[in-house]
């Protein structure tokens, strides 16, 4: 069966370049530039920046906690992951740092109570107790270059960055003991990051400097 493609909604300038990390938390839309290392909190409504930060590294991913969010820092030398709690009007936790399993790691979602970390080139997400040690392994069967959690479901990209980049949505129940992921859509971009609104999902487009909001065809 031939899979549908995402309906977009917008197409948006990212207010720098290489955006990366994507968050929604607070009605903003919190983007992290891989290449400035800083992290923008975004006006989805009127498009404009409303703060911006700088992380302790590299930001690759991020997701909304509690009233606070998660970052998925690289940090020098090696790039090796760590994950850094973030509070707005705060900054960065100089002690809250968790490292990532074999200092790797990338997409973060939240089922409200545990992190969700993707490790792109194993091919899995890792369900995280709060000192990042491993409660579950999922399979996704392929990269994963982002995810989050809908009204239980996890909404995983997946796909291959090799010959041009191919990527679908999918979506799968972690109540299963073993999850099914069902493929849902064509993603026609080099996606990164994923996050949902309460209506739209987001994603970056890190190559064309965009972000982009779009839905799930019927």
């Amino acid at each position: 069966m031939k899979l549908s493609t995402i309906i977009e909604r917008g197409r948006f300038p990212s207010p720098a370049a290489a955006p990366q990390a994507l968050a929604w938390s607070g009605g903003k839309l919190w983007m992290g530039s891989r290449d400035l290392r800083r992290i923008y909190a975004i006006d989805s409504t009127e498009w404009k920046v409303l703060e911006e930060k700088e992380p302790p590294g590299i930001p690759w991913a991020a997701v909304a906690t509690n009233g606070s969010l998660c970052f998925t820092i690289g940090e020098d030398p090696n790039d090796d992951r760590y994950i850094r709690r973030f509070v707005p009007k705060a900054g960065f936790s100089e002690t809250d740092r968790i490292a990532c399993p074999e200092f790797t790691g990338s997409y973060l979602s939240y089922d409200g109570e545990h992190l969700y970390l993707s490790q792109w080139y194993k091919h899995r997400i890792l369900e995280l107790d709060a000192n990042g040690n491993i409660i579950r392994v999922i399979d996704v069967g392929a990269e994963v270059s982002g995810h989050s959690f809908v009204d239980g479901m996890i909404y995983v990209l997946r796909g291959t960055e090799q010959n041009g980049e191919s990527w679908t949505i999918a979506r799968l129940d972690p109540r299963e003991k073993k999850p099914e992921v069902k493929e849902i859509a064509v993603v026609p971009f080099a996606c990164r990051s994923l996050t949902f609104d309460g209506a739209n999902f987001w994603s970056n487009h890190r190559a064309a400097n965009e972000i982009v909001s779009f839905t799930l065809p019927l």
